[in-house]
């Protein structure tokens, strides 16, 4: 017999679309493993959301593998020290995965391949990072081009079917118990809002496409929209491989009418992939100057009053209070959120890019990084600083109104008119008020900004 292939598994639970675990079971039986690895990330462990939802994909997966003859091996350590262990345990002559971007996952992958044989392959974006280049050979820095060459390679090959039966190895290795990981929180336990929100898993995941793919078409009317259901919600899925780009590509593309700018967001998602691959340290550095002199306040009480949803702007205590209850934020909400944080409190990106880290179940290092250095400026592409989001003006622009009943019920009986600004004679009681004026913000935030340069040109005057 030939010997096991182990299968390394990751951001990637899933059995369909799955090249690396498609190629080990046709070369013989298949050992599939998911190593509980805190030591190779380091600070960029897992953040408290995502690990609940690993524990509920982790126990989907393996219910998966077991209908079809297999079941998923837990161990925990070092990634390349466990599979190191795990083939010299078994036998196995191979361990194939698929590719990951994210700084510490590349160098997760040299350590393995120097300790095993380690076969990698494509399969978590729509294209290679990297294989998306300029006319002169190197990289996107600016997604619309990106998006552009992106798109003429488009589109996808179609998704791998998932296999009916997976070849068992003779003798099964050792395994952790799941529950033994303590992934869920206990003491306290704040994740019924994430139970009544989700259902992690690959199962769930080709469900939610299917039912986004009847609305798709009209994608572009509706996403902005916080109190409709027009997003995908397929982001933590995403994330954690429950389904692959292409799936989703080729699930919602015949949708018509505005499905492009859906597809779109899956190019964002391939970007952003693109863009850590060029900085590996993006969640952490600013891309731009002048943003290494910028005058950031430190402010523990300010930054408290966001992250728990009590600013007195209530479209953007909503979503911080959708955040934390179900581990999701809707994304033109987000973009407030993001840069009332930045602009309106002046507080670093990289405090709510941290925060986001640790509650959002989509917490994906490309993505975040990406977005809050687009929102702060600060970005290789990105929104210029000047441009400051009005908070009161984009929850009317957008009706949020119902959205904003349902995350912050203290302003649930003020009209339409009043709820996304209330005056202070309507202003419930208990409900903060505002941290800062817009127009104190605005004024301040400029002034910051023009303080930044003037740094920055003293430093270095041909900056």
């Amino acid at each position: 017999m030939s010997s096991p292939v182990i299968v390394w598994l990751r951001r990637d639970l899933r059995l369909a679309d799955q090249p690396a675990l498609a190629e080990a079971a046709r070369k013989g039986s298949v050992i599939p493993v998911y190593i509980c690895d805190d030591d190779t990330p380091r600070h960029r462990a897992m953040g408290g959301a995502s690990r609940w939802w690993l524990h509920h994909s982790l126990q989907s997966l393996d219910a998966s593998l077991r209908a079809r003859g297999s079941r998923l091996i837990l161990r925990r350590g070092r990634s390349d020290e466990v599979l190191a262990k795990l083939a010299h345990e078994t036998g196995a002559g191979e361990v194939h995965a698929l590719h990951h971007y994210e700084p510490w996952w590349r160098n997760a992958e040299k350590a393995v391949a120097k300790a095993v044989t380690l076969c990698l392959h494509h399969g978590n974006y729509l294209a290679p990072p990297g294989s998306v280049t300029t006319g002169s050979g190197g990289l996107y820095k600016i997604f619309t081009p990106f998006w552009r060459a992106l798109r003429e390679r488009m589109p996808p090959p179609e998704p791998l079917p998932c296999p009916d039966a997976i070849p068992a190895p003779p003798q099964w290795p050792a395994s952790d118990a799941l529950d033994d990981w303590a992934l869920l929180p206990t003491r306290p336990d704040w994740a019924g809002g994430l139970r009544d929100t989700w259902r992690p898993g690959e199962e769930s995941a080709m469900e939610r496409l299917a039912a986004f793919a009847e609305e798709a078409g009209d994608y572009a009317g509706q996403r902005n929209l916080p109190a409709r259901d027009g997003t995908s919600m397929l982001s933590p899925h995403l994330h954690f491989g429950e389904i692959s780009p292409a799936q989703a590509w080729h699930g919602a593309a015949q949708a018509g009418g505005s499905v492009d700018t859906f597809l779109g967001e899956l190019g964002w998602r391939d970007y952003a992939q693109n863009v850590i691959l060029q900085y590996p340290d993006y969640g952490a550095k600013n891309a731009r100057e002048p943003f290494g002199d910028f005058p950031w306040r430190q402010s523990p009480a300010d930054l408290q009053a966001w992250q728990q949803g009590r600013t007195g702007y209530p479209i953007v205590d909503a979503g911080m209070r959708q955040l934390w209850h179900t581990g999701w934020m809707h994304n033109r909400v987000r973009m407030i959120a993001a840069s009332f944080l930045i602009k309106h409190l002046l507080i670093d990106w990289r405090e709510g890019e941290r925060w986001f880290w640790d509650t959002l179940v989509d917490a994906d290092y490309g993505n975040n990084a990406v977005n809050w250095q687009w929102t702060s400026g600060s970005g290789v592409d990105a929104n210029m600083f000047v441009r400051i989001m009005a908070p009161l003006t984009q929850s009317a622009k957008f009706d949020a109104a119902d959205y904003i009943r349902q995350w912050v019920p203290e302003l649930a009986g003020l009209s339409d008119a009043q709820i996304h600004d209330p005056p202070p004679g309507v202003r419930p009681r208990g409900y903060p008020e505002k941290r800062i004026d817009h127009r104190e913000a605005r004024e301040r935030a400029l002034a910051a900004w023009q303080q930044a340069k003037a740094a920055a040109s003293v430093r270095d005057p041909l900056s």
